[in-house]
């Protein structure tokens, strides 16, 4: 029996295990009795990857998202492949097969991540037998109460690589961070995380993630929040000169990483209930695609392609083809390749985060 695909899908919860703790501003947003920070600080909220955790290998569908047709749910990675055309489209499929292209998260930590760095696309085609590497975007939301929000991106001082080696052999973590300053972050701002640029999000950080679909890391702090990583966890299962092989180590000044990763919306749209920005793009990155509506009124917006869309503020509705939504903050949908257009109306101003595929 052929399945009757919404023009409008919910995204169900999908929170993954990490070796970080945070996630209490998830919980809050689930409605959770008692909200408390966990290993559970992600939601993965597009996702057709898998989550790579040491120890939870019997969790074999961890990180894959969830939808619900009629009262039943099924995993986007078994409806994009049962039925490719209507969710996907012909074009991504020819380039991305059933794949959704792009992983796109919630993330809530904490505490400060471990020092990582994650590959290119080449070097996953060179030493991965991967396609995909895990350039990432990131857009700020907001932080908590008394925190400062920074990350730590790219080398500030490009340190000796030997010497650097020798510090994460034995973990003197004062050496490893002498080599990086603190950037300051506020909701808002948003920025591309290339693959080979070293990087640590802060603690108490609140922020929406979009990058190509791998769960590849290295990570050069072996312990953060009493967590210790496993030896199989640190460096991918291979060695330290393996893990800085992946390292850009230019240096990069805070107005580098301004000039070069720091993104400025460009207008795209503008109707008389809202307006429309493109954030990632051809000028950023080939990777992944997102862009943030604003509308007070009533906005349409049209695509050729799948899409999810997440409301950062406000209340209203999105409807298409019949099939209507209340939204307000936190709400997340999949909007199938088939379903062209959708319109927002505003109740309260909404704002909000769509995210696509790269453009093949």
């Amino acid at each position: 029996m052929t399945l009757q695909i919404p023009p409008i899908l919910p995204l169900l919860p999908n929170r993954v295990w990490r070796t970080y703790s945070g996630g209490r501003t998830l919980d809050i947003m689930e409605n959770k009795e008692n909200p408390v920070d966990s290993h559970f600080p992600e939601d993965w909220i597009i996702s057709t990857t898998n989550a790579i955790n040491k120890g939870r290998e019997e969790f074999t569908e961890e990180g894959l998202s969830r939808t619900v047709i009629g009262s039943k749910e099924y995993f986007l990675r078994d409806l994009f492949a049962e039925y490719p055309e209507i969710m996907l489209g012909e074009e991504h499929v020819a380039s991305l097969r059933t794949n959704a292209g792009f992983l796109l998260k919630y993330l809530d930590s904490s505490i400060r991540l471990h020092m990582q760095c994650h590959p290119t696309a080449g070097f996953s085609r060179q030493h991965l037998n991967a396609n995909a590497g895990k350039t990432e975007g990131y857009i700020i939301l907001g932080h908590r109460e008394g925190v400062d929000p920074y990350i730590y991106m790219g080398f500030q001082r490009s340190p000796d690589q030997q010497k650097f080696k020798e510090a994460i052999t034995s973990q003197d973590t004062d050496y490893i961070l002498s080599h990086f300053d603190k950037i300051s972050v506020k909701a808002g701002d948003v920025f591309l995380v290339p693959g080979g640029l070293p990087h640590a999000i802060g603690e108490g950080v609140f922020m929406i993630e979009i990058m190509e679909p791998t769960d590849f890391a290295v990570r050069i702090e072996f312990e953060r929040g009493g967590y210790v990583l496993p030896e199989e966890s640190r460096f991918m299962g291979r060695d330290a000169d393996f893990a800085l092989s992946m390292f850009d180590f230019s240096e990069y000044s805070f107005t580098d990483l301004q000039k070069k990763f720091f993104v400025t919306p460009e207008l795209i749209d503008e109707q008389p209930g809202g307006k429309r920005w493109s954030l990632f793009d051809k000028r950023y990155t080939n990777c992944f695609r997102a862009e943030r509506i604003a509308v007070s009124g009533e906005m349409t917006v049209a695509h050729s392609g799948f899409r999810s869309i997440i409301i950062e503020s406000g209340c209203g509705t999105i409807e298409s083809a019949g099939e209507e939504f209340e939204v307000s903050s936190g709400t997340r949908l999949l909007i199938p390749h088939n379903t062209k257009e959708f319109t927002v109306k505003a109740a309260e101003t909404i704002q909000a985060i769509i995210a696509l595929p790269p453009l093949r």
